[in-house]
């Protein structure tokens, strides 16, 4: 449980920086926007290694908290297909970041919503909700802080179309092959 822990801390603290330290984050930045990114990006990669060890490892002494209906499946398939288009959607920005804002948000809320309604595991159950409570209250932070420039693509209606094919053929691809093979539970 320490690993999994220390990872969502790792992981999560990082993407929480904004959110509780904007000052303290900003004021490293100014000193060194390279050295912030590389620090952000070893926190957060180390993060997600302790991530999967503690899942893993949770998952070999599994704590049962609840059992949800078997339809529940069908509904995460169908909720990871919008959560993989607005995953890939700020990449391809167009109507589709336009009208949602902040699409990658809104597609971390439903992937552990999702994983949540099928998932009652204890392990699953601190993976997941810990997403979606970050995910929740970076959303909120957004409302009150000013946002920062990013570089793309210009806004395109194509870019819409380029989102979507990509998000259904992520999704088909977990489905089919990729969840079992990266997560070692196969879907199909």
């Amino acid at each position: 449980m320490f690993s999994l822990l220390l990872g969502l801390f790792l992981f999560l603290g990082m993407h929480c920086a904004s959110i509780f330290f904007p000052s303290i984050r900003e004021k490293m930045v100014e000193k060194s926007a390279l050295g912030w990114k590389a620090m952000y990006s070893l926190a957060s990669i180390a993060g997600i290694y302790f991530i999967a060890v503690g899942y893993n490892a949770l998952r070999m002494d599994p704590v049962l908290l609840y059992v949800s209906p078997s339809w529940f499946r069908h509904a995460t398939y169908l909720l990871m297909l919008p959560a993989m288009i607005l995953f890939v959607a700020p990449y391809f920005p167009g109507k589709i970041k336009q009208v949602t804002k902040h699409p990658q948000l809104i597609a971390v809320k439903l992937w552990a919503l999702s994983h949540l309604m099928v998932n009652g595991m204890l392990a699953d159950v601190i993976l997941f909700g810990a997403f979606l409570a970050w995910a929740v209250m970076d959303r909120i932070s957004m409302k009150k802080r000013e946002q920062r420039a990013l570089p793309g693509l210009k806004p395109s209606g194509v870019n819409d179309i380029i989102a979507v094919v990509i998000g259904v053929l992520l999704t088909g691809a977990f489905i089919m092959f990729l969840h079992g093979k990266l997560i070692g539970m196969p879907l199909t």
